[in-house]
């Protein structure tokens, strides 16, 4: 088959980019996969990021970037499939077949019935997000959990870290790195010796965000590291203790909560502890004192984190726990349910 990929945030290196670039990696082992963007650079750069084999993914010119219908209905003729994750829109496709994703909860999608006619399948990240959405689209929409990352097992001995991985982006402060520093300046005066370690992607539009970040950490135990390798994430998950997860924290609107958390989960299969916030998808990963902790003021997430620090059978106790539910987010779940669907096409 031909397959096609859009997603207009590919150069976001973010959840979203994950769960496309792993479909478009997996597919194009046994079918031509290409991406619609006009930077072929952007292969390598997902490589080096998410550690995924691209090498036989194709780059093409964006033909959805613009609004010229007739180019987009001539090129897509000529796919069988084209993946299309959703940046609250539904776009125009001529493919023999089309599945629409959402990593976001949009409430309202201007869309025309024709559009939504050429969507062969509506998938969500979470049932939180299928939840929250349009029901015109929602209602036949169907769940496929984000691939994650099993963190192998490392020999080391955990560290006295509080992890928390996310894009450092402006855009509505999203993964709430500032209420983090501050939470983390109150726990440092109650309890030395631990560090919090902030990583995530960074585009040069949000270096005044980051900046603001690192004034307000100066003089505590924090390290905030941008644009790090796929490699020296996985080991700041092997040696964390404990997972600090907050968007969401302050919010009303569903499309500005966490709507799944691929960081969480691979945090928890590297049997780092989490305490994370009451909303958004958290909710279907954190049990409460069964495989870590969920808070809705900076104070619980403090006392909470406090309480996982002085008690190490409690520490223990979560973070097998934490370890165990890993498998239900697998890669190779995630990439079962994306062959069963694309056999339904055949």
């Amino acid at each position: 088959m031909k397959i096609g990929f859009y997603n207009p945030y590919f150069d976001g290196f973010g959840g979203g980019e994950r769960y496309t670039l792993t479909l478009a990696s997996h597919w194009s082992k046994d079918h031509d996969v290409f991406l619609f963007w006009d930077d072929p650079s952007i292969v390598q750069k997902s490589q080096d990021r998410f550690g995924l084999d691209l090498s036989r993914v194709h780059v093409t010119p964006n033909i959805f970037s613009g609004k010229n219908a007739f180019i987009k209905v001539r090129v897509s003729l000529g796919y069988d499939v084209i993946f299309f994750l959703s940046d609250g829109s539904v776009p125009l496709s001529f493919a023999k077949h089309n599945i629409l994703h959402f990593q976001v909860p949009f409430g309202v999608i201007k869309t025309t019935s024709f559009h939504l006619s050429r969507m062969d399948t509506i998938v969500c990240n979470s049932l939180f997000t299928k939840d929250n959405l349009d029901r015109k689209l929602s209602d036949t929409s169907i769940v496929i959990y984000p691939p994650t990352d099993m963190i192998p097992t490392s020999k080391l001995a955990k560290e006295k870290i509080i992890l928390s991985i996310g894009r450092f982006t402006a855009y509505h402060t999203a993964k709430k790195q500032e209420d983090m520093i501050r939470a983390f300046i109150q726990l440092e005066s109650k309890q030395k010796g631990w560090r919090l370690v902030l990583a995530g992607g960074l585009l040069e539009s949000d270096l005044s965000y980051f900046n603001t970040l690192t004034n307000l950490s100066k003089g505590h135990a924090i390290d905030i590291l941008p644009n790090i390798s796929h490699e020296e994430i996985m080991r700041l998950y092997q040696r964390a203790s404990i997972y600090w997860h907050a968007a969401g924290f302050g919010e009303t609107e569903p499309r500005f909560m966490e709507h799944f958390g691929i960081s969480t989960v691979e945090a928890m299969s590297a049997a780092v502890v989490p305490v994370v916030y009451r909303g958004g998808g958290q909710i279907e990963i954190v049990q409460e004192n069964k495989n870590g902790f969920l808070f809705v003021t900076l104070e619980e997430c403090v006392d909470k984190t406090l309480r996982v620090i002085e008690d190490k059978g409690l520490m223990t106790r979560l973070g097998k726990n934490a370890k165990a539910i890993g498998e239900k987010y697998s890669t190779s779940m995630f990439t079962n349910a994306f062959d069963k669907l694309l056999h339904t096409y055949s």
